[in-house]
């Protein structure tokens, strides 16, 4: 092994909620953490606006302003945050093992334990009225921002278990709920379903896509298709949620880490623990339940103290 090579104690990928507190409690460790903050630093909290559900905020937080603040706080204990994208992994099956990690296509370093925080990315429709209107009334998550329409006309797109949770969600808030589904039936399960007819003040249109969404600076309305009669309609609102399901940022890690079939990595048990040695995964790319900051926050913790114990056990 090259002695010009780098060699760090703790390495982390990914630079939202769940990579800077691991960063915190790592730094705080002695662990000297190394941060490469991918291609979104800050992660998804970055394209959110307000953030109201995290504790210790009273008045809310704007997203960008509180991953600066997370960042200053793991940069205080000692935590190095590098700008870079990691891009290909070789990891160690040995205890005790180093693990290799390619930066920018180019740059090499190895690691004695690694903390994967990628994260998870929220799949949308790829229209640009879509697209122009994400945080100003479109949204991939009704939990985090459903309180802002409160007593307001929403629309939610997706036809499965979450689309369906979430649409029942928003019912409850707000005035009336929308709910596009592009077949003639829901995948959700039956369960679902039947708590979606049920709810007086939600409305499941079959076989309907959106075509645009209408508003300059907000969410006014939206255009539908009906894909079996080809008829076009459109409706008035304020918000519209997206739940076509999540994308977990994990294709480097494909042959070598386990996971489900949607590609989220299996850790074991109550642990952050991959099938690999000094391999942690913490966050949404190992959490498709909750995806929460405070969660996700939550696991990095867990993966920066499970971190810790494996390097206890090298001695």
């Amino acid at each position: 092994m090259s002695d010009t090579i780098e060699k760090i104690k703790c390495l982390i990928i990914g630079s939202g909620p769940a990579g800077y507190t691991a960063a915190i409690y790592a730094a705080r460790a002695d662990m000297k953490p190394v941060m490469y903050t991918g291609m979104e630093p800050g992660g998804q909290l970055t394209t959110t606006t307000e953030v109201d559900n995290f504790p210790g905020y009273p008045e809310g937080i704007d997203g960008p302003t509180m991953m600066i603040q997370l960042q200053q706080q793991a940069e205080r204990f000692g935590t190095e945050v590098r700008i870079g994208m990691v891009t290909a992994v070789e990891f160690s099956k040995e205890k005790g093992g180093w693990h290799k990690i390619t930066v920018d296509g180019s740059k090499e370093v190895i690691a004695q334990t690694v903390i994967i925080s990628t994260g998870a990315t929220a799949k949308y429709l790829g229209l640009p009225s879509e697209q122009k209107l994400r945080g100003g009334g479109v949204s991939a998550c009704a939990v985090c921002d459903g309180f802002f329409y409160r007593n307001q006309d929403v629309a939610i797109v997706g036809a499965g278990d979450t689309a369906a949770e979430e649409a029942t969600y928003l019912a409850n808030i707000c005035k009336s709920v929308t709910m596009l589904v592009r077949k003639d039936v829901m995948r959700a399960s039956k369960a679902m379903q039947h708590r979606v007819e049920n709810t007086p003040n939600l409305k499941v249109l079959f076989n309907t896509e959106v075509e645009e969404v209408v508003g300059d600076q907000v969410v006014e309305g939206l255009k539908m298709i009906n894909n079996a009669t080809g008829e076009k309609s459109e409706i008035a609102i304020t918000g519209l949620f997206i739940a076509i399901g999540h994308k977990p940022n994990t294709d480097i890690f494909k042959g070598q880490l386990d996971m489900d079939e949607t590609g989220y990595l299996i850790t074991s048990g109550k642990t952050t623990k991959t099938n690999l040695p000094g391999v942690f995964a913490s966050g949404d790319v190992q959490d498709k339940e909750y995806r929460q900051a405070i969660t996700a926050a939550g696991s990095g913790c867990m993966a920066a103290l499970d971190a810790e114990r494996y390097l206890a056990t090298l001695h």
